[in-house]
């Protein structure tokens, strides 16, 4: 006999499968072999402490503060620990408690819809002399040859911009943005690209939005996430998806001193706002993207926490997207000029896929995507 440890397999059921359980014991064991760990912020001490029995009477935990049993204080932060299994049952069992547990009952079963979408990578084209990175820069006729040469290399998106929003980047009149890019959607158009990827705005002007799906654009990438209905309303429209994108501040403004009380909270309640405005304007979950905005009015500390912390998004039932592409986070790590962060890029976008990321921003196309084969061929 011999016996080892392995990872948790990605994928539970076709582990199962491949080991020939019985068709009937999948799912039930399945739902054992996944874990969960929920952070729970200013909860209730009665709450928590019947959620602590319930928990463990199923065989789940929850970690609390030694206070929680006398009721020292009103409200405790606490660690939920359990299986899917246990968060199953533990969603069904708090809907009859008292003490707003049946509103963690419902956050509990959201994590247990989690819809699975394929991983793809999304190629940036800046039509614009200023972006913060020059490997990215391109004239509207060298563009569509690298267009091409992304498609080659793997990419499934290509997103385009010609206004810069790097920190303390200076705003373009709407009307220059669509001079800039009109020759780069007019060649997309008449070539039929849009035939052999999927064409992103980078904008959040109507007037160039509207532009780019005449021309055959399929997603809208909006990094003030909405906040123009006018904008949720184009793509809606046009049956365009949209990349909500959470920022604090403006990219003029957006790093004089970020702050959080909880970042993670935060750009929860700024998505479940922002998805209802989708909603009511007839956009499906599916169609709509999350985007953290790593530094985006964002510290260090907010960037590590969110691709740490990405896992939690799922819950919305959205893909999510993450960009770090040569970002000054890198350089707050390990001091590195832009032009060689390609390696730290790397390592947190393969860590943001590991923790749920679904498409990836890049400015290397053919490197992520070599490093996402190897890393797809490493899941079990």
């Amino acid at each position: 006999m011999k016996i080892y440890r392995i990872a948790m397999p990605n994928d539970p059921k076709a582990f199962l499968k491949q080991l020939g359980v019985e068709s009937g014991g999948v799912s039930i064991i399945a739902d054992k072999m996944e874990h969960y760990c929920f952070y729970l912020k200013d909860v209730r001490t009665p709450a928590l402490n019947i959620l602590k029995q319930d928990a463990l009477s199923i065989g789940a935990e929850l970690a609390v503060p030694s206070g929680v049993i006398t009721c020292e204080k009103e409200h405790y932060d606490a660690l939920l620990i359990g299986t899917r299994k246990h968060i199953g049952i533990l969603s069904r069992k708090e809907l009859a408690q008292p003490f707003g547990l049946k509103t963690l009952a419902g956050e509990l079963k959201a994590f247990l819809k989690e819809r699975p979408y394929p991983v793809q990578i999304m190629g940036v084209i800046n039509i614009n002399e200023d972006s913060f990175f020059q490997g990215s820069r391109f004239a509207p006729d060298a563009a569509v040859e690298r267009i091409r040469g992304m498609i080659g290399e793997g990419a499934q998106i290509i997103d385009i911009g010609a206004v810069s929003s790097r920190p303390g980047s200076v705003a373009v009149p709407a009307e220059e943005e669509l001079a800039r890019l009109r020759p780069l959607f007019d060649a997309i158009r008449d070539e039929r690209l849009w035939e052999e990827a999927v064409f992103s705005i980078d904008s959040y002007e109507p007037l160039v939005l509207e532009y780019a799906l005449e021309c055959g654009f399929g997603l809208v990438n909006d990094i003030t996430g909405g906040s123009d209905p006018r904008v949720i309303g184009l793509a809606a429209r046009y049956g365009a998806k949209l990349c909500i994108m959470h920022m604090q501040g403006t990219p003029q403004t957006m790093q004089q001193s970020p702050h959080y009380d909880d970042v993670t909270a935060e750009v929860s309640e700024f998505f479940e706002e922002r998805i209802a405005r989708c909603e009511a304007a007839g956009m499906q979950r599916a169609d709509i993207i999350l985007d953290v905005g790593i530094g985006f009015g964002k510290k260090l500390e907010h960037n590590i926490a969110l691709i740490r912390n990405l896992s939690h998004f799922k819950k919305f039932g959205c893909p999510l997207l993450v960009g770090a592409s040569r970002k000054s986070m890198i350089d707050q790590i390990i001091p590195t000029p832009v032009e060689e962060r390609l390696e730290g890029t790397l390592a947190i976008h393969l860590k943001a896929l590991e923790n749920g990321a679904h498409i990836i921003r890049c400015h290397d196309v053919k490197e992520h995507s070599k490093a996402m084969k190897v890393w797809e061929a490493l899941k079990l």
